[in-house]
């Protein structure tokens, strides 16, 4: 029986992960939790085989908690779920330890398969994924943006989706203060002026897909 623990912040995702797994004979879920805090007091408990991890959490994030299982747990094998396709999140999530990527619209089976891979010592990613870190290496894509904190990554993304800086503290949990202060300091390490600025940089490293709205000039400030 492969022992499984979920962590993601919406109960509802949490629900249609446990809907899935229930399904196989072969795998049960030990526990949920809604954040990262929670996710580790668990880990120290129930010491489950495989971890459903979202990235993207208030407080303690998911890429931190992913480091922390690792270091504290080898053998556990932890899976990132992610609403994010570009290379620079599973770069970073697999650097970090984990064994595979998912992202949430993935097909349910694939979801069992890379649980059931995982528990087996090996590594899974998802194929459309894998073909983007693929293709990264190949055209020796920059890496402006490896040098960013998990926390600059989360506001740098949010930023250029278009949300507007008391979404991003909501969200974060952070003061918009804070926000700003994440935000002026992308600024200056990525070398642009403004959120426009860093939403084209973001497009031309393929952080972002060009389809994607860009902020209006200023916004934020």
């Amino acid at each position: 029986m492969i022992r499984v623990l979920l962590v993601d912040d919406h109960r509802l995702i949490r629900a249609g992960l446990r809907g899935i797994l229930d399904q196989h004979r072969e795998i049960t879920v030990v526990a949920e939790a809604g954040t990262g805090e929670e996710a580790l007091q668990l880990m120290n408990r129930l010491l489950p085989d495989v971890v459903l991890m979202d990235l993207s959490m208030p407080g303690r994030g998911g890429l931190d908690t992913t480091r922390r299982i690792v270091r504290q747990h080898p053998g556990v094998g932890v899976i990132a779920l992610s609403v994010h396709s570009d290379e620079l999140y599973p770069t970073r999530v697999l650097e970090a330890g984990a064994r595979g990527y998912l992202t949430k619209d993935c097909e349910a089976n694939e979801i069992i398969a890379a649980v059931q891979r995982v528990y087996a010592g090996e590594h899974h990613i998802e194929s459309r994924i894998a073909r983007r870190l693929a293709m990264a290496r190949v055209d020796g894509r920059d890496t402006a943006f490896e040098g960013l904190s998990e926390r600059e990554t989360q506001v740098m993304q949010m930023v250029t989706s278009g949300h507007s800086i008391q979404t991003i503290a909501d969200q974060l949990c952070l003061s918009p203060k804070t926000v700003n202060t994440y935000r002026y300091r992308l600024f200056q390490k990525l070398g642009v002026n403004n959120d426009v600025e860093l939403t084209r940089l973001a497009m031309r490293h393929g952080i972002l897909d060009e389809g994607a709205p860009s902020p209006p000039h200023g916004a934020g400030e």
